[in-house]
């Protein structure tokens, strides 16, 4: 099981890239005293938590009634995930001003920890390893995030806004590899649909 734990966790580890999201999550709080810093990050979490467990138990009875395929869905949400590694790689400025009540909602709780990454990588995660295997995944994956935006001050002090920067590209640039294995699996996916329906 703890096999199957990490090889949910890891795709949505990088999908979540709350390093990346670090420098980001610095410049919002800046200047909100430690005690409102804290409160912003449970809204963040609970806000992410939700909507990604939501998502997860949802997703399946979207495709259901829309008569979307897993290969479907595979193949577009690959191209989403690799055209916002793109963007990632590309955009080095993500920075809004909006006001701190706000924050944990949007744009920390989604899109930035749980966003379209996530929710892709979500659905590909609960067809291949089950629904507890991807909450547990999911669950960890908004602690660490949590923790992270804790530890920002300290970790900002080892690393560097340039090394969060740097792990973030690194993370962009694995997020589009995942993204090409996912279109070729959703291409897998539809090919033996369409020949299990020739058979038949």
């Amino acid at each position: 099981m703890l096999k199957e734990i990490l090889l949910a966790f890891i795709p949505l580890f990088v999908a979540v890239d709350a390093i990346g999201v670090l420098p980001i999550f610095v410049s919002f709080t800046h200047g909100i005293n430690k005690s409102r810093r804290n409160k912003v990050i449970l809204q963040s979490m609970i806000t992410a938590t939700c909507l990604a467990i939501g998502f997860v138990f949802l997703g399946k009875a979207v495709f259901k009634l829309l008569n979307i395929g897993m290969g479907d869905f595979m193949v577009a949400g690959g191209l989403v995930l690799f055209s916002i590694a793109i963007m990632d790689l590309l955009n080095t400025t993500k920075r809004r001003r909006i006001p701190d009540n706000e924050l944990g909602f949007v744009p920390l709780g989604t899109p930035l920890i749980v966003g379209p990454a996530v929710l892709t990588t979500s659905l590909i995660v609960l067809d291949q390893h089950g629904l507890a295997i991807t909450i547990i995944a999911v669950i960890l994956n908004v602690l660490i995030a949590g923790i992270i935006f804790y530890s920002s001050n300290n970790i900002i002090k080892v690393i560097g806004i340039s090394g969060t920067k740097a792990l973030s590209k690194i993370m962009a640039l694995l997020l589009a590899a995942i993204a090409v294995m996912m279109i070729r699996k959703g291409i897998f996916y539809i090919l033996a649909a369409i020949q299990s329906g020739a058979s038949a």
